[in-house]
């Protein structure tokens, strides 16, 4: 007989979803599905890795590491710091991204952990 990841019967647990309820109207869902949707893009989490990795890194640097255009990097980099991800200082002609704080590092950080256990687990 084939598993069902479906229940059998509706029993809902009140207090648990009681619970839930309350503690998600004090939370901004909206904003953090945006963090994840940005992170969703291919070239966006390898830039964000790269600037896990390497603490600041110039648009360059991102553009050369991903393998795009400055104005592609440019694109992606904006969109990371509009979205509260990132940060930019500007030094000379040179623009240097990095992530905005450790709790975004740490997102990054066990994204990729994660994702290398998925893969030694078969």
């Amino acid at each position: 007989m084939k598993e069902q990841d479906v229940c059998q019967v509706n029993c809902v647990h009140d207090d648990k979803v009681g619970r839930v309820s309350a503690q998600l109207m004090d939370q901004n869902t909206a904003a953090a599905a945006k963090i994840f949707k940005a992170l969703s893009d291919e070239t966006r989490i390898k830039i964000a890795y790269s600037l896990y990795a390497e603490n600041e890194l110039c648009v360059c640097d991102v553009a050369a590491i991903v393998n795009c255009s400055t104005a592609t990097a440019s694109h992606h980099l904006r969109l990371l710091k509009n979205l509260g991800l990132a940060k930019y200082r500007k030094e000379g002609k040179l623009v240097f991204y990095s992530l905005i704080d450790d709790h975004v590092k740490q997102l990054i950080h066990l994204t990729f952990e994660h994702q290398k256990e998925m893969a030694m687990n078969g």
